[in-house]
C-alpha cells in the first residue's frame, strides 16, 4: 500500500515519453523561437483527428475563444450567449470583446447549457432585437451538451455556436468529435487536461479562410510587407515549437487517456453509485465522454455529508478534491449579468454546485491510489470497508 502521506493530485500531467523525440527534434534544428515545424503539424494532426479542415495552435484555450469572437465580429455593446456552469475563461473574452455576456442555466442531464433555458433566451432577444453575435456552448467535464437542441434553435435565429470543448477532446457527440459542431471550435491543453503542452489551446474550424486570418491576428497582424507594417490589432498568442513537440506526442496517446480516465469514472461508480445520497452524472445516448473529471452530487440528507464537508475531510487526507465550477452568474466579476434559468422554479447549475464534487481523475492513478480514495469515502459515510489487493475488483474502462 502506498503511502497515504503521498498526496494525490485532482489532474495532474501523464507523460507518455513520446514527447522528448518531439522536442530533441526542435533542439537539434536550433528551432526554439515560436511556430516552426512542430507547430504545422500539431495543427495538421489535431483537425486530421477531430475531422475538421483547419486548426489554429495558440497558447491557451482562452485565446481560442478570443479569436473566435475576433473572428465573428464580436465588438463592444453586442451581447454573447454562454453556458454559466464553467471556468471564468469562458466568458472573459466576452469582456475583452467590450461585449455583454448573457448567463444561461444547465440542464440536469448532462449538467450543459439548457436548451429550454437558451430557446427562452433567444425569444425575449428577438423580440427586443438583442440577438446574440454568439453563443458560448461547454461541454463540461468531457460530456457533450445537447447538441441537436441547441443547433437547432441557433440555426432559428441565425446565431454562431463556439464550442469550448477545453474540456472534452476526445469526446463524441452521435459520431461527431466535440469542438467540430459549431462555426469554431476550442481545446486546452493546460497542464491538466486529458492531453496537455503544459500550456495552450487550438481553434478549430472547417473555414479555412477564418483560421487562416486566425494565425494573422495571433501572431500580431503583421501585414505581407518587406517590413514591419501592421494595420489591424494582433496578439501575441501563438503556440511555440517546443510545445507544439510535446503535444504531438500526447496526441499519440490520447485515446489510450479516454480510455483510462473512462475507466477511474468506472471504478468510481461501481464502488459509491449505490450509497445513499451518491449520484453521478450519466453518459447521454449516442455519445462518449472523456470523463476528463470525475464528477458526483451528495444529497446531505441522505448521505450524512454535505459537499463540503467531504472535500474538508478529503482534504486532510491529502486528496485533492474540488467543488463543481461555481456559475458564472453567481461571480462577483458578472454581477448584474443577464441570467436565464432552467425554469421559472429550477436553477440547475445552483444545484449542481451546491451539491457537487470533482474526485481525482487522473490517467496515472495506480491501483492504490483508486483504493484509498475509494476506502476514504466509504469511511466517512461509515460504511468500513477493508480493501485489499487480493480482493480488488478488477475493472474494465467503460466502452
Amino acid at each position: 500500500m502506498e503511502n497515504v502521506k503521498e498526496k494525490i493530485y485532482l489532474s495532474p500531467p501523464h507523460m507518455s515519453g513520446n514527447e522528448q523525440k518531439y522536442i530533441n527534434n526542435a533542439f537539434h534544428m536550433n528551432w526554439i523561437a515560436p511556430l516552426g515545424p512542430n507547430v504545422d503539424a500539431f495543427e495538421n494532426e489535431i483537425a486530421s483527428f477531430v475531422g475538421v479542415n483547419a486548426a489554429a495552435a495558440v497558447n491557451s484555450g482562452t485565446a481560442a475563444i478570443h479569436l473566435a469572437l475576433q473572428l465573428l465580429n464580436v465588438k463592444k455593446g453586442d451581447r454573447v450567449f454562454c453556458s454559466t456552469l464553467t471556468f471564468v475563461a469562458s466568458a472573459n473574452p466576452i469582456l475583452y470583446q467590450g461585449a455583454e455576456p448573457v448567463f444561461i442555466d444547465s440542464e440536469p442531464e448532462t449538467w450543459n447549457m439548457s436548451p429550454q433555458a437558451l430557446e427562452r433566451a433567444l425569444k425575449e432577444a428577438a423580440i427586443e432585437g438583442t440577438l446574440p453575435k454568439a453563443v458560448i456552448v461547454v461541454h463540461l467535464y468531457g460530456q457533450s451538451a445537447k447538441m441537436d437542441e441547441i443547433i437547432h434553435l441557433c440555426d432559428k435565429y441565425s446565431v454562431p455556436i463556439i464550442e469550448d470543448a477545453a474540456e472534452s477532446l476526445g469526446s463524441t457527440y452521435k459520431g461527431k468529435a466535440s469542438g467540430t459542431m459549431g462555426s469554431f471550435g476550442i481545446y486546452s491543453f493546460n497542464g491538466n487536461k486529458i492531453i496537455t503542452t503544459s500550456g495552450g489551446g487550438m481553434l478549430v474550424s472547417n473555414d479555412v479562410d477564418a483560421i487562416n486570418k486566425a494565425r494573422f491576428l495571433a501572431a500580431q497582424a503583421k501585414d505581407d510587407a518587406p517590413y514591419y507594417q501592421h494595420s489591424k490589432t494582433g496578439f501575441n498568442y501563438r503556440m511555440s515549437n517546443i510545445l507544439a513537440g510535446i503535444g504531438r506526442g500526447q496526441l499519440e496517446v490520447l485515446e489510450e487517456r479516454v480510455e483510462a480516465r473512462r475507466a477511474v469514472f468506472n471504478y468510481y461508480y461501481q464502488h459509491l453509485s449505490a450509497l445513499p445520497g451518491i449520484k453521478f452524472v450519466n453518459e447521454l445516448e449516442n455519445t462518449r465522454s472523456n470523463r476528463w473529471l470525475t464528477t458526483l452530487l451528495i444529497e446531505e440528507k441522505e448521505s450524512g455529508l454535505s459537499n463540503q464537508t467531504l472535500l474538508q475531510l478529503l482534504s486532510k487526507e491529502k486528496i485533492e478534491a474540488r467543488h463543481v465550477w461555481k456559475p458564472l452568474h453567481l461571480q462577483p466579476l458578472f454581477k448584474g449579468a443577464l441570467y436565464y434559468s432552467h425554469s421559472e422554479t429550477e436553477h440547475v447549475a445552483e444545484e449542481l454546485f451546491n451539491k457537487g464534487i470533482c474526485l481525482p481523475s487522473g490517467s496515472g492513478m495506480s491501483e492504490e491510489q483508486k483504493m484509498r480514495v475509494i476506502s476514504c469515502i466509504l469511511n466517512f459515510l461509515s460504511r468500513k470497508v477493508s480493501y485489499t489487493k487480493t480482493n480488488l475488483i478488477k475493472l474494465k474502462s467503460v466502452k
